[in-house]
């Protein structure tokens, strides 16, 4: 068992190598769209990565439409794993609508020994994420 202390060291230390790893500017928050944002996460049961949508419900339903859409190119051309959730509820109870990549093996940030795996795995899905949302994101604005 880590204690707090020692748990936000190892996150800390996980986020930092991954950034050292794989050092390029992602797009996550910075999609010029309200309330769609790209997230990373890993904790000590599973990584995933995912595409949040948090506005308000009418913007929500808005991009959702859209995301429902193009919901066979992004699985066929991009992410076939990729899972469409409408109503999903983060650990804070908070609701979003998410489209995500789970890695489908046991893996911890206390665990060094999974980091090379989360990280090319991050690094692999997100880039494919935000290929289509660069590709589609005319489709998904307007």
């Amino acid at each position: 068992m880590f204690s707090k202390e020692e748990s936000r060291q190892l996150r800390q230390e996980f986020w930092t190598s991954f950034g050292k790893s794989f050092p390029r500017k992602w797009i996550l928050y910075n999609t010029k769209l309200k309330g769609f944002s790209f997230k990373f996460h890993f904790d000590n049961k599973k990584a995933l990565v995912a595409l949040d949508l948090e506005d308000d419900l009418e913007s929500r339903i808005k991009y959702w439409e859209k995301l429902l859409a193009l919901k066979s190119i992004l699985l066929d051309d991009f992410l076939p794993e990729a899972i469409f959730d409408e109503e999903y509820f983060l650990e804070n109870k908070k609701e979003v609508s998410r489209i995500y990549v789970p890695l489908e093996q046991k893996v911890s940030i206390h665990n060094k020994n999974s980091w090379r795996d989360v990280m090319g795995f991050f690094n692999k899905n997100m880039s494919l994420f935000e290929a289509f949302f660069e590709e589609y994101k005319e489709v998904i604005e307007g």
